[in-house]
């Protein structure tokens, strides 16, 4: 919901640049008030680079990019194939988190969600149809960076978090500065405060929950976030910014849950005593 207001008056490439600046300020600050140092390795700053192209550069651009023609409402929607795509990568590169009946079967519904979903979206212009693309390329990225968080060598959370944060405004630097598309005088007090929320919270803050939950419960777990994703983004796009509502939504978005709930229950149900 705040991309969608953010991208009113702001372009895409000053809001990938400002959220991961801001939130590599707050992890910074947060690192040496704790008395904790970054590395300088050049190892250590090759695996924060990777995830900060992988985990925010990327997927954010795609994002804000894409809600220029699409509600977020229906990017929300988008974004929760990611645990779907997280369960299939995690079969093959995380030990123990193999693929099952109930997770192959959540999957294909799941799949089947997000086309009849995409459907009215394909049938309209190009750049309807490629912004459709572009996020739910995004969620691939989220994705495969939950499935690097655990395989590559692990940091502390917050030294983990500032790094990446870090390595992703150095990287983005060059590529806003060229851009040439933020005039500080057509930006909306609205759009502002939603990107600075942006770099506060979604980015910042949520970038340290993002390790812990990694580090201590997998990433499977943490992809199941995406049960929230959709109904929050649903609800809020309707509710607070008037998005329209349709049959076909309401009815892929349950789809989609359905399958994400589907994944989910073999390790509920073998769990029992």
């Amino acid at each position: 919901m705040f991309t969608a207001v953010s991208v009113e008056t702001v372009s895409p490439y000053s809001i990938v640049f400002f959220r991961v600046l801001i939130g590599a300020l707050i992890l910074t600050v947060a690192v040496y008030a704790n008395g904790l140092k970054l590395p300088f390795t050049i190892k250590a700053w090759a695996i924060f680079i990777l995830l900060g192209a992988i985990g925010n550069l990327l997927p954010f651009f795609l994002i804000a990019w894409g809600q220029q023609s699409i509600d977020s409402g229906i990017a929300g929607m988008i974004m929760a194939t990611m645990p779907l795509i997280t369960m299939i990568l995690a079969h093959y590169f995380v030990p123990g988190e193999t693929l099952n009946r109930y997770k192959i079967t959540g999957f294909l519904l799941g799949i089947g969600g997000i086309t009849i979903l995409l459907g009215p979206v394909f049938e309209g212009n190009n750049r309807t149809m490629l912004s459709g693309i572009a996020i739910f390329i995004a969620a691939t990225s989220y994705a495969f960076n939950t499935i690097l968080v655990r395989r590559l060598p692990r940091f502390n959370p917050l030294i983990a978090g500032a790094g990446v944060l870090i390595a992703a405004s150095i990287t983005m630097f060059p590529v806003w500065l060229s851009s040439h598309q933020f005039a500080y005088s057509q930006v909306s007090l609205k759009s502002l405060i939603s990107v600075i929320w942006l770099g506060i919270g979604p980015t910042g803050i949520a970038t340290i929950i993002l390790f812990y939950v990694i580090e201590r419960a997998g990433p499977t777990f943490l992809s199941t976030i995406n049960y929230l994703i959709p109904v929050v983004a649903f609800f809020c796009g309707v509710i607070i910014l008037s998005e329209p509502v349709n049959s076909s939504s309401i009815f892929a978005l349950i789809i989609i849950l359905c399958g994400i709930a589907l994944t989910r229950y073999r390790a509920s149900h073998l769990a029992r005593p």
